[in-house]
């Protein structure tokens, strides 16, 4: 079997944590902020966390054996 490669995309947009939680930046906030509420930018700024199948294959695509 050939080696896996990492995917150099999602490694700049993604961080792994010790405990290999993964934690991201959320979508939709380059621009058009005007009509969204205040409560929901607010939500928008805060880190989001994967988990679940998603979380494992993130790590799959960076070639972690976490």
């Amino acid at each position: 079997m050939p080696k896996l490669k990492p995917h150099k995309g999602l490694r700049k947009r993604v961080r792994v944590s010790a405990n290999g939680k993964i934690s991201y930046r959320r979508s939709h906030t380059g621009h058009l902020m005007s009509n969204k509420s205040g409560r929901r930018k607010q939500r928008l700024r805060r880190r989001g966390t994967a988990g679940g199948r998603l979380a494992e294959s993130i790590l799959l695509a960076l070639c972690n054996k976490s």
